[in-house]
């Protein structure tokens, strides 16, 4: 039985939020990246980055304790040296939907800027702006909607995290997220809270895919 829906929307928006913020800035400055450079092995890199979308949660939630685990060096580390365990904790669960989401920023970030007309940068470089202004004033300006598109796509993915996330936060009171208290709630038989949740879960959901699509329409064909 769940106590309370409060902390439950709370934490999640939380994990949602902070996930999508470090996806958002490494997703754009990497989807930057690889629309600008030409370098050997950059498909291999971009397939490397975007294996979260593909990858069963399962397999990315053993990648994670292979890393942050109590028994990895990493680990071991953080926990002999600053006294911090992250396993089943809600900043566990900011790491999972980090790493499931980023793909959703980085493919648009990567797209929106791969459609950006050079000759405007190139225009601005011509009059001395530097590259960093040209990108804030120029560049992102230009490919704003299919950024904030994949930002929006990746904070409703962090929102219904559940499989990577139950295996590094676990299911627990202090890392119930709303997917996880959907989980404890249907094996407790508890069928209203549990309806309720998922009512809730796509409700959002859809309302932010909606946005999405608006952000960003399909173009008509020629």
């Amino acid at each position: 039985m769940i106590d309370s829906i409060y902390p439950i929307l709370i934490l999640t928006l939380k994990v949602a939020g902070f996930a999508t913020l470090i996806g958002s800035l490494l997703g754009i400055l990497i989807g930057y990246f690889l629309a600008r450079a030409n370098f050997w092995g950059k498909n291999l890199l971009d397939t490397i980055l975007t294996l979260p979308m593909v990858l069963p949660p399962t397999v990315l939630g053993y990648y994670l304790l292979t890393v942050i685990g109590q028994k990895s060096m990493f680990g071991q580390w953080l926990s002999s040296t600053f006294g911090i365990r992250l396993i089943f904790t809600w900043q566990a669960a900011v790491i999972a939907a980090t790493i499931v989401a980023f793909p959703l920023i980085l493919k648009p970030a990567r797209a929106a800027f791969e459609d950006v007309n050079r000759e405007y940068e190139q225009a601005a470089s011509m009059l001395g702006v530097s590259k960093i202004a040209i990108f804030f004033r120029v560049t992102l300006p230009l490919a704003w909607r299919g950024v904030l598109s994949g930002v929006l796509l990746a904070f409703a993915r962090a929102l219904g995290e559940f499989g990577a996330t139950l295996m590094v936060a676990g299911a627990t009171q202090k890392t119930q997220t709303l997917s996880i208290a959907i989980y404890r709630a249907y094996n407790s038989f508890d069928y209203d809270t549990a309806n309720y949740l998922v009512l809730i879960t796509s409700i959002v959901c859809i309302c932010i895919l909606m946005t999405a699509t608006f952000l960003n329409p399909r173009k008509p064909r020629l």
